[in-house]
């Protein structure tokens, strides 16, 4: 995370927990989670974003499959004040501040032998069954916390412009879960490794030009989080950090100082497969990545001069390999779309 001069993080256990609403009308509070069995090669991730000032909240829920299946349901869900991160069926449970977290979803999904028919979302809901899903995760901590709220040197909150804010705090954890996930007829006990993340303060997806958001987990020893983001300001920043453990058994987040990323991508201009070089002060990774299961996702909305925007998000279970370790994570891919191409194209 980049910070302005004179600015510093700041983080809390009681920041695990929501937030007072802020006057913008985009102020949003989302929180994520992603967990990948390593020994099944299958997974998901679930978020809740609360946008009490719009009176909704973007409720997502996901699990991806080795054979390239996934199902997936998102909704608007009605919502008054930001009490709580549970809307749509979806709630996450703090049980220890920054240790401990409950996710848990009793609703509806809808299963894609094609992930692709997402790109029409009405007609993917039309074709593929809509089943009955109910999950119940217990998570835990293997990592330190990394980021936090941008403030000011005393402690004071800094004061972004609306349209173009996007996490002013945020922060992320690597976790192990264990849990039950029903879909449907079929049932799966799974235990994995994944990554959690907690954001607020004013949000549009539109904020943004393209960004390329890459967690992934190796073992409890051995995790990274990278993040491209561009703005549409056109400035590029490079964050993240490299989970590792000492000869001591000492873990800690060692902060990316540079990365670069190369991807190859299909017929839909979606990436498929990625090269990430990552460099620390300790020194350079090599990380490749081969998407086994993708979703592409859209958001819109209106500027303010009534001209529809477009964003894409592809979100693409991945196969990780890094020196001679194999682990798995996401690959993320916000981009928007002008005239029919995603404006990242060459990221």
């Amino acid at each position: 995370m980049n910070l302005a001069p004179r600015a510093r993080l700041r983080l809390s256990p009681d920041d695990d927990y929501t937030h007072p609403i802020e006057p913008h009308p985009n102020f949003n509070e989302s929180m994520y989670v992603n967990l990948f069995d390593h020994a099944q090669r299958m997974g998901g991730w679930f978020r809740v974003g609360n946008r009490p000032n719009e009176g909704h909240a973007e409720v997502s829920a996901c699990l991806h499959f080795a054979d390239g299946s996934a199902g997936f349901m998102f909704q608007r869900s009605e919502i008054q004040g930001n009490q709580k991160l549970a809307a749509g069926g979806l709630a996450f449970e703090v049980v220890k501040p920054l240790e401990e977290l409950r996710v848990s979803y009793d609703g509806m999904l809808c299963l894609m032998r094609r992930p692709q028919d997402m790109v029409d979302p009405k007609r993917a809901f039309r074709s593929n069954p809509v089943v009955p899903c109910r999950v119940a995760i217990d998570l835990h901590a293997i990592s330190p916390v990394c980021g936090g709220e941008k403030v000011s040197e005393d402690g004071g909150p800094l004061e972004e412009a609306p349209s173009e804010a996007f996490a002013r705090a945020h922060y992320e954890q690597h976790i192990r879960g264990t849990g039950t996930i029903i879909a449907g007829n079929r049932t799966w006990t799974i235990a994995g490794l994944g990554l959690r993340d907690h954001s607020w303060g004013p949000r549009y997806w539109q904020n943004l030009y393209f960004y390329r958001w890459l967690p992934m987990a190796f073992s409890e020893d051995f995790a990274l989080v990278l993040s491209i983001v561009t703005m549409k300001s056109r400035q590029t920043q490079v964050s993240g950090a490299v989970l590792r453990t000492d000869a001591k058994r000492n873990k800690d987040y060692v902060p990316i100082e540079d990365a670069s990323i190369s991807s190859e991508y299909d017929q839909h201009q979606q990436a498929i497969a990625q090269t990430l070089r990552v460099r620390t002060k300790e020194r350079e990774y090599i990380v490749t990545g081969r998407s086994l299961s993708l979703l592409p996702l859209r958001n819109r909305r209106r500027s303010l001069d009534g001209s529809e925007l477009f964003t894409r998000i592809t979100e693409a279970m991945t196969e990780f390999r890094c020196d001679d370790q194999v682990g798995y994570g996401m690959s993320e891919y916000l981009d928007q779309i002008i005239d029919g191409v995603p404006v990242g194209r060459h990221c």
